[in-house]
């Protein structure tokens, strides 16, 4: 069984920074796919930021040149770096992890919340 623990979180001033960290724990040989999303009460869960086991990377338009997302392979972690956060970031972030081998699963993180303040 893997499991997804989510650290990072709080409340920061607009214009401050966070940084995330989402570690996968169980017996995982390789992740494929390890995201993050945020979800506001009442809303759909949307993707923030995501990288592949090669490094490639995407954002959401609103977060690009703000947001960094890293993984350590080797430590089947991924990393959310938040720069210059803005009121409308403010949500509950999950990760969520794609483990390839030895059994092929799709994993989510309990959320960490996210406030901003004007």
């Amino acid at each position: 069984q893997v499991q997804l623990v989510e650290s990072g979180g709080g409340l920061v001033q607009a214009g401050g920074s966070l940084r995330l960290s989402c570690v996968a724990s169980g017996t995982i040989f390789s992740i494929n796919y390890m995201n993050w999303y945020r979800q506001a009460p009442g809303k759909q869960r949307e993707l923030v930021a995501g990288i592949t086991r090669g490094g490639t990377t995407n954002y959401l338009d609103s977060v690009k040149g703000r947001f960094t997302i890293s993984r350590d392979n080797a430590k089947n972690t991924v990393y959310l770096q938040m720069n210059n956060l803005k009121p409308e970031d403010t949500d509950v972030y999950y990760c969520r992890v794609g483990v390839a081998s030895p059994t092929r699963g799709d994993y989510w993180g309990q959320g960490t919340q996210v406030t901003v303040s004007s």
